[in-house]
């Protein structure tokens, strides 16, 4: 079992900058990856940006070059800078953890909201 909670959401000014961050109930090394997904009003959930156990990186095109996930393995957290934020950027964003053994099995964190104002 892994718990997920997020923090850090709340308003933003397009331009600006927010960091997420996501707290998990285990040692990161014990998790094969980890990310961030968000869900618009009206629109399905997306993916953001994630990180293997293998330290390789991914990040959707809407976001590379503004947005940089990293982990603190010390703390057991997950970051999200967000910079350069648009008002498209606006939605609830959602920690997400993998762990394939004994079973492939996906978490979830409850969401935190962000909103980017024009």
């Amino acid at each position: 079992q892994v718990q997920l909670v997020e923090s850090g959401g709340g308003l933003g000014e397009a331009g600006g900058s927010l960091r997420l961050s996501c707290a998990a109930s285990r040692s990161l090394t014990s998790i094969n990856a980890m990310g961030w997904y968000r869900q618009a009003p009206g629109k399905q959930r997306e993916f953001v940006a994630n990180i293997t156990s293998g330290s390789r990186i991914n990040y959707a095109d809407s976001v590379k070059g503004r947005f940089t996930i990293s982990t603190d393995i010390a703390n057991n957290r997950m970051y999200l800078q967000m910079n350069s934020l648009k008002p498209e950027d606006t939605a609830v964003y959602y920690c997400n953890a993998v762990v394939v053994s004994p079973t492939t099995t996906t978490y979830w964190g409850q969401g935190t909201q962000v909103t980017v104002s024009s």
